[in-house]
């Protein structure tokens, strides 16, 4: 569900009346893509009051570096003179609450040119694969370790680390395709030399760092699934990645140099701007509105309890704090690790936890009461903010998100979507995101799954669903096991369906590597020769399942599980009676108990030894 606002600033309209219909309107449109979820993005688009090129600020895409965050979002609020840009100050908002660089998949090395979209990360992704698209210029804003150096000289400082650099993929791009030729060295190394003369520490000087992406021995080639080598070969922009040093402590000091480079960016581009401040209070929260069993309202101060019946439903309807953007309320032991503006069900004490970004700026206690005592705020303080009397929502129940985790990994999914899965990969139904009713009066039902085998209830959120073992064929779509649903009903009525497609489990090829010499694949079906005195190690097992999860592989007479596997001839020859009606030996790849592919192994012939990796 996306919702955009429209905000039109003053200069644009004084600019309007004095000079007429042609002058341009500066402007800044705001959309959000999974609202309210850990997952929650924010795009902010500023227009200028004239036309010029477009900008894109990309921070946060690893929850653990503050710097390129914060300094992002400094220019979210940013009004234009001329050109434009496209700030995502939170890219991985979830990796930012957890601070962790990543939650399941590392997002600055999913941009890959054909998307998986099996994690959050992706879809998250392909939204920022779009809006390159729409832009002239990328600005990724990091953290990284040490100083780098073009010399070696020490272990911080060297040409390995990437802190007060700015990154390249290359020094000079040319493309007969697109037509173009990207000094992108020479972009850089000018904007350090501006940059450099107002910083006093030389330390803090920013150097072009060229990672050679494209070429086969570059020391980064991890960076060919990176955002700015996406947007230089897809998209024929010049990228850049903008890193300060994680030994820089001083918070304030990494935003005022992060802020300094995108400056220097902006003016090398045409892009006038009016710049940010850079002041970082301390975040604090000033108070929550809390909605109680879906009608009382209570207002709730940093420090403050509210008092609750066992079973009743709390739901954080707004934060208020000296940041508008970045927040987030966690109500420790219930919901997930976003829980602002859903009902949660309170079974025991427990603390709503805010915090903006991944710092804690609050807390407000939620005690459990007796039955005979009053619920409510203990400071008695209700129903006296603005807007406090507005009666609840009056939409029509539907769901936004379901949330789920497959094989140990988060996703979200809309209304009507489809889920790609292996069998014998494991599911676990966690959480419905809705509008205009309470998502736990919601019975989520996996169709063809039953997790209360004692009372079937039809609510499945919570169970492990193994998707080979666990599943009623005659629920499937047809009932061919190939796809069911899930399905979110309110009391009789269906407001929402997510469908799960399952592809059996299949073995592409073993590869082996053989003592006399040599490497090679076998697809499932084929037979591998080796002599007696032959020694072979499999090296590798591809199949279409993410990390090989689950899969087993063992030789036949033989159920070892192992990663890598070293077979002698003269033990499989030992096993062979001779008996021409006897099978041979043989690998076995298999998932769950179901053989996903068989390869022969014939002893006493010899083994070609060609390399074909």
């Amino acid at each position: 569900m996306n919702i955009k606002r429209k905000k039109i600033c003053a200069f644009g309209i004084w600019l309007f009346f004095i000079f007429g219909a042609g002058t341009g309107l500066c402007r800044t449109e705001h959309e959000v893509h999974f609202e309210n979820t850990e997952y929650e993005l924010n795009i902010y688009k500023i227009y200028g009051a004239e036309n010029g090129k477009t900008m894109m600020i990309i921070g946060g895409i690893q929850g653990d570096e503050p710097g390129g965050y914060l300094s992002a979002d400094l220019y979210a609020d940013m009004a234009l003179r001329r050109g434009k840009l496209i700030v995502v100050p939170r890219a991985n908002f979830f990796s930012i609450i957890e601070h962790k660089r990543a939650i399941n998949r590392d997002m600055n090395r999913r941009f890959t040119p054909v998307n998986s979209k099996e994690f959050y990360e992706d879809k998250i992704v392909e939204i920022l694969k779009g809006l390159i698209a729409k832009s002239d210029y990328l600005l990724n804003l990091h953290e990284g370790s040490g100083f780098f150096s073009e010399e070696w000289e020490s272990d911080l400082k060297n040409p390995m680390r990437f802190g007060q650099s700015i990154i390249a993929d290359a020094d000079v791009y040319h493309s007969n395709e697109k037509g173009i030729e990207l000094r992108l060295g020479d972009t850089a190394k000018k904007v350090a030399d501006d940059v450099n003369k107002k910083i006093d520490n030389q330390l803090y000087h920013f150097r072009f760092n060229n990672h050679r992406t494209f070429e086969k021995d570059s020391s980064h080639p991890e960076q060919r699934k990176s955002a700015t080598f996406y947007a230089l070969s897809t998209h024929g922009i010049p990228a850049f990645g903008i890193e300060t040093s994680k030994q820089i402590k001083d918070l304030e000091t990494k935003v005022r140099l992060q802020s300094m480079v995108i400056n220097a960016f902006m003016d090398e581009f045409g892009i006038i701007p009016e710049s940010p401040k850079v002041a970082l209070d301390t975040p604090r929260l000033k108070y929550l509105v809390v909605s109680l069993n879906g009608s009382q309202n209570i207002v709730a101060k940093d420090g403050d309890e509210i008092r609750v019946k066992k079973g009743e439903r709390i739901r954080v309807s707004q934060i208020e704090a000296n940041y508008e953007r970045g927040l987030n309320v966690d109500i420790l032991g219930a919901g997930t690790a976003n829980d602002y503006q859903k009902e949660i069900e309170i079974q025991e004490p427990t603390k709503a936890i805010v915090r903006k970004d991944g710092f804690k700026c609050g807390e407000v206690y939620i005690s459990v009461i007796k039955d005979e005592d009053n619920p409510g705020l203990v400071s008695e303080l209700k129903n006296n903010y603005p807007g406090a009397s507005k009666e609840l929502s009056s939409k029509s129940p539907g769901i936004i998100y379901l949330i789920l985790e497959l094989n140990g990994s988060r996703q979200v999914l809309v209304n009507g979507e489809h889920i790609k899965t292996i069998r014998g990969d494991r599911m676990k139904l966690l959480d419905v995101i809705a509008e205009g009713i309470n998502a736990n009066g919601l019975t989520v039902n996996f169709l063809g799954f039953v997790g209360n085998k004692i009372k079937n209830t039809g609510e499945d959120r919570g169970y492990t669903i193994n998707t080979a073992k666990d599943l009623w064929i005659k629920y499937s779509k047809g009932g061919n096991d190939l796809q069911y649903s899930i399905a979110i009903n309110n009391a009789d009525k269906r407001i929402g369906e997510i469908f799960v497609d399952i592809e059996e489990p299949r073995l592409n090829y073993l590869v082996v590597k053989h003592s006399q010499g040599g490497q090679r694949w076998y697809a499932s079906g084929e037979t591998i020769f080796i002599t007696p005195n032959d020694v072979m190690e499999i090296v590798d097992i591809k199949t279409n399942i993410n990390g090989n999860s689950g899969v087993k592989v063992h030789v036949t007479g033989d159920s070892g599980e192992m990663e890598t596997r070293v077979i002698t001839g003269y033990h499989l020859s030992k096993g062979n009676t001779g008996d021409k009606n006897e099978a041979g030996p043989a690998i076995i790849v298999s998932r769950d108990g179901m053989v996903m592919g068989k390869t022969a192994v014939q002893v006493g012939e010899p083994v070609a030894a060609k390399e074909n990796n």
